[in-house]
């Protein structure tokens, strides 16, 4: 499932990712891929920064603001009972 179009903030520093893999396990959108001894993100905008990879690597090569974005907006959503909004309108000076 794609959230919103680059405004995840999801970052990988490939030199320091080891392989391990842990990335592609808990990642429940399947972004990761393990491609010559390294972590890859094959698609940012499917990320919905739960931080799961982030938490799980041991290497500290990802990064990811939780809380924040399309992750947020659908469990305030849930939890208000409204649709999903992270306040990414033209006149919300704050976004994802």
């Amino acid at each position: 499932m794609r959230y919103l179009k680059n405004v995840v903030t999801l970052k990988l520093e490939s030199e320091r990712c080891i392989g391990c893999g842990m990335c592609t396990d808990v990642c429940p959108h399947g972004i990761f891929s393990i491609e010559k001894g390294k972590a890859k993100v094959n698609n940012r905008d499917y990320c919905m920064e739960c931080g799961a990879c982030e938490k799980n690597c041991p290497a500290a090569a990802i990064t990811v603001k939780t809380g924040v974005g399309c992750a947020a907006a659908v469990i305030n959503g849930l939890l208000r009972g409204t649709e999903p909004s992270c306040d990414c309108s033209e006149n919300s000076n704050s976004c994802c």
